[in-house]
């Protein structure tokens, strides 16, 4: 503890009158000292390192379809190089790592280059950014299936958690009380004041192959206040493109306001995702978001600053099909918005509740750690969502037509 924080303590100690002289944020100041030293002191005892996370292995049928393949072709390759034999699981049958499918890919992408995911000569990156200014919205769901998803089809990901909440962060099994410090969420690759370090040295690998991170942190939430705030929203698109090389996708897990990190993401998105539960109450909060959000973006065009994403597509979330208001309100996003509202949505589902509970996605808990029914039913759907999300990726990069 420093010795002005222990000056701190010790006039707050004093007598009545002394703790009374106190400035409140001396007093603030003061207890996050003395707090943050009591954790460091006990934070092996009551909090022990996180345990080694591994991304599940995936059996024949599954690394087949991730690839494009037949079991047949898959098997066939296995047989004709015995190097790309996998391990086997406790009954003896094949299951194979993200990363031996990734291999895979690039071998058959030698001879057909559409196995291989990544972005081509001319294409630019794709920043895809998730919002609602309301939080329970299904949001960092939404973000931490689809980069999940684009990561098992092959692309390099990159997640960056804007919210001060970090729950994408804990997903990805990053404590952010314990494993972030300061500079080390996006906030410190914008900052000017002389503490500021590049991104490429923030971001840190995680235990699902393909996708690096950019945590969260309540660090965020400096860049809402004072000088920290000029030349914010720029800063977050320059900081993003210095590491267009490394990656085919960023997706943004925008916090639950319109700050300028949300701001500044949604100025360097590419593609904008908005997340909607089908609740009346959540459309009027969204009215006025929306009305915000394009005052603020008309300030930041009037500025000089150029929004001009490839696509903006409305996400319902948390959806029961068979709830009659829910699919009321369903059809008059749709009669309103058109073909900007998603084809597909994600369900409100016990299974996605389950996985969440023990600190996974879905595409992670596997098929045999819940109820099989449930579990199919789900992740059919999220796929559907996923893959409505990576056709228009591809749009975007003039692979469809």
């Amino acid at each position: 503890m420093s010795k002005a924080a222990e000056g701190r303590i010790v006039r707050m100690e004093g007598a009545p009158h002394e703790r009374a002289s106190a400035p409140f944020d001396a007093v603030f100041a003061a207890h996050a000292d003395a707090l943050t030293c009591q954790l460091a002191r006990v934070g092996e005892r009551f909090s022990p390192p996180a345990p080694r996370r591994e991304l599940r292995r995936f059996p024949t049928g599954e690394a087949a379809r991730l690839i494009g393949i037949t079991d047949a072709y898959l098997r066939q390759l296995i047989l004709s190089d015995e190097a790309l034999e996998p391990e086997k699981g406790p009954a003896g049958r094949r299951q194979f790592t993200l990363g031996q499918i990734n291999d895979l890919r690039r071998r058959l992408a030698r001879t057909r280059p559409g196995y291989l995911r990544h972005r081509r000569a001319g294409e630019h990156l794709q920043v895809v950014a998730v919002t609602n200014v309301k939080g329970r919205s299904g949001k960092t769901t939404a973000a931490a299936h689809l980069a999940q998803y684009l990561a098992l089809q092959g692309f390099r990901v990159l997640a960056v958690d804007l919210d001060p909440q970090a729950a994408l962060s804990g997903l990805f099994g990053c404590r952010p009380g314990l494993d972030v410090g300061v500079s080390q969420t996006l906030y410190g690759a914008v900052r000017r004041d002389g503490a500021e370090r590049p991104l490429k040295d923030i971001l840190r690998h995680t235990h699902f192959p393909g996708i690096d991170l950019v945590p969260g942190h309540l660090e965020l939430m400096a860049c809402e206040h004072g000088a920290a705030l000029e030349g914010t929203v720029g800063r977050v698109g320059e900081a993003l493109a210095g590491l267009a090389d490394a990656y085919d996708v960023v997706v943004v897990d925008c916090a639950a306001q319109l700050g300028a990190l949300t701001l500044g993401a949604l100025c360097a998105a590419t593609g904008i995702l908005v997340t909607v539960q089908p609740q009346m109450a959540d459309l009027a909060g969204m009215s006025g978001a929306l009305r915000m959000t394009a005052d603020l973006l008309g300030a930041v065009r009037d500025a000089g600053g150029d929004v001009q994403p490839d696509f903006l597509r409305y996400l319902v979330t948390r959806y029961e099909p068979h709830d009659g208001p829910q699919t009321q309100i369903v059809g008059l996003l749709r009669s309103l918005f058109g073909e900007q509202v998603m084809t597909h949505a994600v369900p409100l589902s016990p299974a996605i509740a389950e996985a969440g509970a023990s600190g996974r996605t879905l595409y992670e808990a596997g098929r045999e750690s819940l109820s099989r029914q449930a579990y199919d039913r789900t992740v059919e759907a999220l796929d559907a969502v996923n893959a409505e999300i990576t056709g228009e990726i591809a749009r975007a990069w003039g692979r469809v037509a």
